[in-house]
């Protein structure tokens, strides 16, 4: 199931697609995306050559956003991103003013998020350090690597399975000014392994002192962690917590009937969950603003019940 189009908006710039020889029109203020069409692909161009091209345009160095689509051949597995990771990180000193980058913006119609083959993208923290928004779509392969990095704000990563090597990457790692931070967690059966242990340091509310959104969404272990965060430090500190896409039901939502904290949110995001009709109205008359919309049923297999999360494949 999909659950997203390709970004229209990024770091609140519009996206404009760039084609070679288009002029980069007010570059400061619009997202570029550069991707392979289906009949570059096929006629053997590289994402590189057309990033190369827009690398080489007037106002270049002025951009302030990229979107990296398909970057290999539609009609073949995708291959790694690790050449695209080095062809960005080279280009560090003709891009001065990037700020965000979107490193997979690919649906369902062009590869499933399964099929993304990301790779080693820490490079990209050290060669921007002024960076302020990464967003990353596609789990196998991908590491963040342990960084410091001073100026990101913004942090998300979109997988239909995340391994827990990444989250102990984002948990290990040093991100002063980090007010958003959105893990898709996933499913086992696509490559999801981490457990709450792994989740566990970002409830301390130790971690990234200006953290506001923390969003754990499309998750198996929604359950759990909603237990595991209604009363933790972390919630204190948050204006919105994000379960959404998840597998959450009235055995985990109960935890936050109880809990001061959750009731000062702005918003606790749970759209596409599991819970009953009950349990909402006790969510809202215990004063929590909450989004219970795109509520879902458990499929039933005899006497077991199936709860599934909205991106897995």
């Amino acid at each position: 199931m999909s659950v997203y189009e390709h970004a229209t908006e990024f770091a609140g710039k519009p996206v404009i697609e760039w084609e070679p020889g288009t002029r980069l029109v007010d570059p400061a203020n619009n997202a570029y995306r550069v991707a392979l069409s289906y009949d570059e692909s096929e006629g053997g161009a590289s994402w590189e050559e057309k990033f190369n091209a827009l690398l080489n345009e007037p106002g270049a160095g002025e951009v302030t956003a990229l979107v990296v689509g398909v970057w290999g051949d539609l009609t073949a597995p995708l291959g790694g991103s690790g050449e695209v990771v080095a062809a960005l990180a080279a280009a560090a000193d003709k891009l001065p003013g990037l700020r965000a980058l979107f490193l997979g913006d690919i649906l369902s119609e062009e590869h499933e998020i399964s099929w993304i083959e990301q790779s080693d993208v820490s490079p990209l923290f050290a060669a921007y350090p002024q960076l302020e928004h990464f967003r990353v779509r596609g789990g196998n392969g991908l590491r963040l690597g342990t960084f410091r990095h001073e100026h990101l704000k913004s942090l998300v990563v979109e997988s239909g399975g995340l391994d827990a090597g990444v989250v102990r990457d984002v948990t290990s790692s040093e991100l002063p000014s980090l007010e958003h931070l959105e893990l898709w967690l996933g499913d086992e059966g696509y490559g999801a392994t981490a457990e709450i242990v792994d989740l566990a340091p970002l409830f301390t509310g130790r971690l990234f002192p200006n953290l506001a959104y923390l969003g754990l969404r499309d998750s198996q272990l929604s359950d759990a962690i909603a237990v595991a965060v209604a009363h933790a430090p972390v919630l204190e500190r948050l204006r919105v917590l994000d379960l959404s896409l998840g597998t959450l039901s009235d055995n985990g939502a109960a935890a936050f009937l109880a809990s001061p904290a959750a009731a000062r949110l702005e918003l606790l995001d749970i759209h596409h969950h599991f819970c009953s009709d009950e349990m909402i109205g006790k969510l809202t008359a215990a004063g929590l603003k909450v989004d219970a919309s795109e509520q879902q049923e458990a499929d039933e297999d005899g006497d077991d019940l199936y709860r599934y999360v909205a991106v897995s494949e």
